[in-house]
């Protein structure tokens, strides 16, 4: 199984950017952590941030080309208004697990949509780091056709 983890604006600063909302462990730690895991299982991991919404758009299309399994995507802020990342996800067959590691649907009111996750399989949101293993230990159940 091979899986890209994709990263949207300001993930980059995890460990530095609101500690209480977000953790003190850094996007490194979160992909150290996940690669551990998956060199135990023979799983190929990917791992991409970016900042910059076209950019994660084509990686979103560049999964659906070279044959991924599953992408584990934290938009970020792009969670709530990014039309052109919803299309991206809808425009692939590669299935999609939005995260995020804050309960968005107990924050603000206007962090608490998602236009990515109808386009999505599921979405996990509220268990910090831990989200991004949720959503991995998901795509292991679906190879496995749970």
């Amino acid at each position: 199984m091979k899986l890209l983890i994709l990263n949207g604006p300001n993930l980059n600063r995890l460990g530095k950017r609101e500690p209480g909302i977000y953790g003190a462990e850094t996007l490194a730690d979160v992909e150290s952590k996940l690669d551990k895991i998956a060199l135990a299982q023979d799983v190929e991991l990917a791992f991409y941030q970016s900042n910059w919404e076209g950019a994660l758009v084509d990686k979103i299309h560049e999964a659906e080309d070279i044959g991924l399994d599953g992408i584990i995507f934290n938009p970020g802020a792009f969670t709530h208004y990014s039309i052109a990342l919803r299309d991206a996800v809808a425009s692939i067959t590669v299935p999609v697990i939005e995260i995020h590691i804050s309960n968005i649907h107990s924050r603000e009111p206007f962090r608490q949509n998602s236009v990515i996750a109808p386009v999505c399989i599921g979405q996990i949101s509220g268990f910090g780091t831990d989200g991004y293993e949720l959503a991995y230990q998901a795509f292991l159940l679906r190879g496995k056709g749970v």
